[in-house]
């Protein structure tokens, strides 16, 4: 028992070590955007590609990736999904062009969606007990957190000293060391085969469609993008989707099982996933940018104010959240998280241009990393309720594509919403910027009142584990 119980932590840490890795990479870039943009001249729409060819591929491939988890077997997905991070990592840092850093980002962007479409449902699986779920769930916010702590201030550090590029070329030695690791370690579980089914003419059609849409939504903050052409590209993504649907509905082994799109819970779960990351993603590129325009600070400075929300986020979902979850359930902890999410960011709203950090700015991000600490946790959870073994993968894939969705969202709504405002106010230019920021703040509080009554409302009675359908039930005996 104790053997097992060692070999499930090594597994968690092997997960978790990736997990870090993509969250590092993507603090650590955008504090870099900067001085890439100078070395490799890029233009200053151009230089938006070095994040969004990242979001691209990893929106457009996590179902695809979740539904390949249950069919081969997650550890299989995983493995491809660490070796194309860590090799794309290596391209990027040793890429002597615009384009060709361009290109690596894309491939480390589906080489991320791999692994990360997987590691829900493989902690999930690890940890079926409501206790050991809830701790393992808290190290693995904890790892995110500490990992979003580390890079805005190692971002900072590693441009400054050595150079833009060591911000992809330190994934390679720990991308080696977590394949390593997740050879010997990771649980060989069986998947259903290819012949469970591997919809191709499906996958595509998300595939594209999910591309395109957040092609869609990173488009809306480029100031030389034409309404029509927005309103085309997304107007063309939604059809994809839709058709995406059709063909499910038809499909003889579909790439997402009707009996998943027609539960109430799942989609009201990942409807609070995507407004719970579009708040807590925009809040953070909208307070950098009121750090650095209004308080004066530079990028170290910066990645130093931000230190004590995820730090306090770590700690409360190290710590905290897994005994109240333990004692109340994960839909109580969540409600409260919220409240405490939304009380922040309005807290956030009210700092006036001359404000101080102790007394505007600190009280507001540790109220906000209380908060975060203990909704993160429980939303997983919850978003991963009554998923049968055969489809956590899937389930996963879903979970993780919404908050990637709610990051792209919130970072194109509350920037456009901040710019907007800021152009309309007849105040001082620095009034005017700090009313912006402030509309953003307060539509982010709004996005967390709606995931509040979407959860007071919609996730009211947890289900119990589904049954797969029957055309699954063969394989759900041999993954038991």
């Amino acid at each position: 028992m104790t053997s097992r119980i060692d070999r499930r932590g090594a597994t968690l840490a092997v997960l978790c070590a990736m997990a870090l890795m993509i969250v590092l990479d993507s603090t650590v870039v955008a504090v870099a955007v900067p001085t890439i943009q100078r070395d490799l001249g890029f233009s200053d729409a151009g230089v938006a590609w070095v994040v969004n060819a990242y979001l691209l591929g990893f929106a457009g491939l996590l179902l695809l990736a979740g539904r390949l988890g249950d069919l081969i077997g997650a550890w299989r997905v995983f493995l491809a999904g660490v070796a194309s991070f860590t090799a794309a990592s290596l391209l990027c840092g040793l890429a002597p062009t615009a384009e060709l850093l361009v290109a690596g980002r894309f491939v480390q962007g589906a080489g991320g969606a791999l692994a990360s479409a997987v590691i829900l449902g493989m902690i999930v699986r690890g940890y079926p007990e409501p206790g050991g779920q809830a701790r393992a769930m808290g190290i693995y916010s904890f790892v995110q957190a500490g990992g979003a702590a580390l890079g805005f201030v190692a971002g900072g550090i590693v441009t400054q000293s050595v150079g833009w590029p060591w911000a992809f070329l330190v994934n390679v030695p720990i991308g080696v060391l977590a394949w390593c690791a997740a050879v010997r370690l990771l649980p060989r579980e069986p998947g259903q085969g290819l012949r469970g089914g591997l919809d191709v003419p499906g996958a595509l059609l998300i595939t594209a469609g999910l591309s395109l849409g957040v092609y869609a939504i990173v488009r809306t903050a480029e100031p030389a993008a034409s309404t029509v052409s927005v309103l085309l590209t997304g107007a063309v993504a939604a059809l994809l989707v839709a058709g995406f649907l059709v063909r499910q509905r038809w499909a003889r082994r579909p790439l997402i099982p009707l009996r998943l799109l027609g539960r109430p819970w799942l989609l009201g779960a990942n409807a609070v996933v995507v407004l719970v990351f579009a708040a807590g993603v925009g809040f953070q590129f909208v307070n950098a940018l009121f750090v650095q325009r209004i308080m004066g600070y530079d990028a170290l400075r910066t990645g130093a104010a931000f230190l004590p929300t995820p730090v306090l986020i770590g700690v409360v979902s190290l710590l905290v959240a897994p005994r109240l979850t333990g004692r109340f359930g994960p839909r109580p902890v969540l409600l409260g998280g919220l409240v405490a999410l939304a009380a922040g960011l309005t807290m956030l709203s009210r700092a006036p241009v001359g404000s101080s950090y102790l007394v505007d700015l600190l009280p507001a991000l540790l109220v906000m990393g209380l908060g975060v600490g203990v909704t993160i946790p429980s939303l997983i959870m919850l978003s991963m309720a009554g998923a049968a073994r055969c489809d956590t993968g899937m389930v996963s894939g879903l979970t993780t594509t919404a908050q990637q969705a709610g990051a792209a969202l919130g970072l194109a709504v509350l920037a456009a919403v901040a710019a907007g405002h800021t152009s309309r106010s007849g105040s001082a230019p620095l009034a005017a910027l700090r009313d912006g920021y402030s509309l953003a703040f307060l539509v982010a509080a709004g996005f967390v009142v709606g995931a509040l009554v979407l959860t007071a409302f919609v996730l009211r009675h947890p289900p119990a584990v589904e049954d797969p359908s029957p055309e699954h039930a063969d394989t759900l005996s041999t993954v038991h």
